[in-house]
């Protein structure tokens, strides 16, 4: 056990919300425990929040809570800033000021990072302070710290994770009931899982900034939520679901980091996909959250646990916290950004994997074939094909074998001005299958 010091690390927090009230809550009650893991003890210097009066989840006590954020993160007697207000400003604003004065940041804010990373990180730099930012992504799985530090040895192929719990909470609702998405939704925000505005997470905002971050790390490159090709949930039906489910799949809502075969290049995606249910993520259900990661040298590795909520961000929080105090007092540093390898993001037409077509279809003689010449107009070729319904009610379901989203693109656009198509009800990929 360390032998704690005199001196205390005095912490600024900014936010008392459902994660920071979380993270005031184990200051306190772990404050010995903390100590002697640090080898000092740290002291609530401040909480900056919105309203003074707001009914918290944790008693405060009233002298340390201030409207006035920047003036906290720049007191000469704070050490380290921990924020979890979230969005662009003024976090972004405030942390910069933190970092100029030498002050160490750790941070559960993925938009930031995704949006402007490279400012934040480069500002941690100028001023010599540490950030860490485990909290960013998936909640209390420790994925950030291993990525960047246990397999920095190592060569990063490919980064697959389910990093969203409302998405996955109403798709394993759809996948168990057959409810809709609108009625799986509903019972989400009834839940408490999804927000009164679910914007950010069903259209793929979130796990979009988190892939971002991934990326980043697994690939040595800058990355931003911009580069990040990203599709939401919003038009999976509950057909959808029962087709994948026939052909012994399930939708989930994918974040995919991966290099390109000659590794110049990776892409960077967010959006529904069919996985085989015996692959390690198929079974990851209701709002957790799991994490594939393939490297050259460790092989397959699998991060699982709770990806949001109070407690649990605000356990990765604390451990930032540890490693960061622990830096200050040895003047050390933790990792800095790695951006060596510079590789570009290729655009998402070049990504190759297989798909699953849904067709809505006349009733007529020859429509297989005139439908299969149309997928070999652009080289991409039909691995099974059956068909759903009679008469007009008739469907055809493809699955492809693997092609370059281009491709299939150019196939949907040219089946669409096809006669005999009245309608391209349903385009998924189709992931997973190399690594079950």
């Amino acid at each position: 056990m360390n032998q704690v010091s005199g001196k205390k690390l005095k912490v600024a927090l900014l936010g008392c919300g459902v994660v920071g009230s979380q993270v005031v809550r184990l200051l306190r009650e772990q404050a010995d425990d903390l100590a002697a893991r640090i080898g000092a003890p740290l002291e609530l210097a401040g909480v900056a929040v919105r309203r003074l009066g707001r009914a918290r989840d944790v008693d405060v006590d009233p002298a340390l809570l201030t409207t006035d954020a920047e003036a906290l993160v720049t007191r000469d007697d704070v050490d380290i800033v921990v924020e979890v207000i979230g969005g662009l400003e003024p976090a972004r604003s405030l942390i910069l000021a933190a970092m100029r004065g030498g002050k160490s940041v750790v941070t559960a804010n993925k938009a930031l990072l995704a949006e402007d990373g490279a400012t934040i990180h480069a500002a941690a730099r100028d001023g010599g302070a540490d950030l860490y930012f485990e909290a960013a992504v998936a909640g209390a799985i420790p994925l950030i710290r291993p990525l960047r530090e246990s397999l920095a040895g190592d060569h990063v192929r490919r980064v697959l994770g389910i990093v969203n719990g409302t998405t996955n909470y109403i798709l394993d609702k759809m996948d168990a009931s057959g409810a809709s998405f609108s009625d799986a939704l509903e019972e989400a925000q009834a839940l408490g899982y999804a927000e009164a505005d679910p914007t950010a997470d069903v259209e793929g905002f979130d796990a979009a900034a988190k892939a971002a971050i991934l990326a980043q790390i697994a690939f040595h490159s800058r990355v931003t939520a911009a580069d990040v090709h990203r599709e939401g949930i919003t038009e999976i039906t509950a057909a959808d679901v029962a087709s994948a489910r026939e052909m012994g799949y399930v939708i989930k809502l994918l974040a995919i980091c991966a290099r390109s075969e000659d590794g110049r290049t990776f892409g960077v995606r967010v959006h529904p996909a069919m996985i085989p249910r015996d692959h390690p993520l198929a079974g990851v259900r209701e709002a957790y959250n799991a994490v594939f990661v393939e490297a050259e040298s460790a092989g397959r590795l699998m991060f699982y646990g709770a990806g949001a909520g109070g407690a649990p961000t605000a356990s990765a929080v604390l451990g930032d916290i540890v490693a960061v105090a622990r830096n200050r007092l040895s003047g050390a540093r933790g990792p800095e950004e790695s951006t060596y390898a510079d590789l570009t993001v290729h655009p998402m037409g070049e990504t190759v994997t297989r798909y699953h077509v849904s067709l809505d279809v006349a009733d007529k003689p020859g429509v297989l074939a005139r439908v299969a010449e149309m997928f070999a107009k652009q080289d991409v070729s039909i691995q099974t094909v059956r068909q759903e319904g009679l008469g007009a009610d008739a469907q055809l379901v493809l699955v492809t074998h693997r092609a370059s989203d281009a491709a299939l693109s150019a196939t949907i656009e040219g089946l669409r001005e096809l006669d005999i198509v009245r309608d391209v009800v349903s385009v998924m990929r189709v992931e997973g299958e190399d690594a079950s």
